[in-house]
């Protein structure tokens, strides 16, 4: 262990790293008015960030409402994410479940279906724990031989003696940090045996991430609005051009602002449907947005300046 850099340099060298570094999307599922995913949609999504020069797709995570889904549906929607990329981008996919032999189930499932890496959040509403989270990870991690991404979700405090231990489980190679605590992070890396990759969650905090040293790329919802943002932002910070960065940040973090003032998850979509990718919108507990709130949110988004600049989409509708 080197004390000084840690073991992990951004990206560490090895196979299992290899174009991982970069922006990407923690995907919206979309959902058709009946209520069933829909996969011209979700085809669509696909083609368009990629062409927006994003790194991979986080599928089915929180912001692709993945407990919300069977996990018939979450095996679908993988499954037309994987054959619509063709091998674009990298694809991650969350396999978190409250039931540790779901997320097995679905584990396995992943890596049949051509996923390059899997993810998780800790156990939810049951044994939250740390020995539960390490039985948990360490059975999900077992069931297959892709590379592991420990999800960290908000409000996770980092202890890094303690957390460390969880990169001492076969095939766990990085973490989507969803906090602030960079420091935190940082001397967990110095704790490790082996090299890890990790992403920032925190969207309005990627600039400073990955200042921070710690950080290869970034895993959020915003950059299903404003994916070059992220992208550019990355490439920019990469080619050391950090002024372009701080204020392509500042902007998407308007964006940001915008879209997080409401805790229904259906605000969130009608952003991406602004843009001329209609997820439809989010399944109950939330609620639908009526036309005038959609129309309100619509002009808003104009007023700031937030256009459908999506060549990729033109000709798709």
């Amino acid at each position: 262990m080197n004390r000084k850099t840690g073991v992990s340099a951004r990206v560490p060298d090895g196979s299992v790293f290899k174009d991982m570094a970069g922006a990407y999307v923690a995907l919206m599922t979309p959902f058709t008015k009946k209520d069933t995913v829909n996969v011209a949609v979700l085809e669509q999504q696909v083609d368009y960030y990629a062409a927006c020069g994003i790194r991979g797709l986080y599928v089915t995570g929180g912001t692709g409402e993945g407990l919300l889904l069977t996990l018939a549906e979450r095996k679908h929607v993988l499954e037309t994410v994987v054959r619509a990329n063709a091998g674009r981008m990298r694809i991650i996919a969350h396999i978190g479940c409250i039931n540790t032999n779901d997320a097995v189930t679905l584990a396995r499932h992943a890596e049949k279906t051509g996923a390059d890496w899997i993810s998780s959040v800790a156990p939810v509403y049951f044994g939250q724990t740390f020995a539960a989270a390490h039985r948990h990870y360490t059975k999900i991690a077992a069931a297959t031989g892709l590379p592991f991404l420990i999800y960290a979700t908000v409000g996770t405090a980092l202890d890094p003696e303690r957390d460390a231990r969880l990169f001492d489980i076969p095939n766990v190679m990085g973490m989507k940090y969803t906090g602030i605590d960079f420091y935190a992070l940082q001397r967990l890396i110095w704790r490790l045996a082996h090299p890890a990759i990790f992403f920032a969650g925190m969207d309005p905090l990627f600039v400073p991430a990955f200042a921070s040293g710690c950080i290869a790329g970034c895993i959020g919802t915003t950059q299903n609005v404003v994916p070059r943002h992220f992208s550019r932002m990355f490439d920019a910070m990469t080619q050391g051009d950090f002024a372009s960065a701080i204020r392509l940040q500042a902007e998407a973090n308007r964006v940001l602002e915008l879209l997080t003032e409401s805790e229904n998850w259906s605000h969130r979509k009608a952003m991406v449907r602004f843009i001329g990718l209609d997820v439809g919108a989010a399944r109950p507990p939330y609620e639908p947005l009526t036309d005038a709130q959609y129309e309100a949110l619509a002009a808003r988004m104009r007023e700031q300046g937030i256009v459908r600049e999506n060549d990729a989409l033109k000709g798709q509708k």
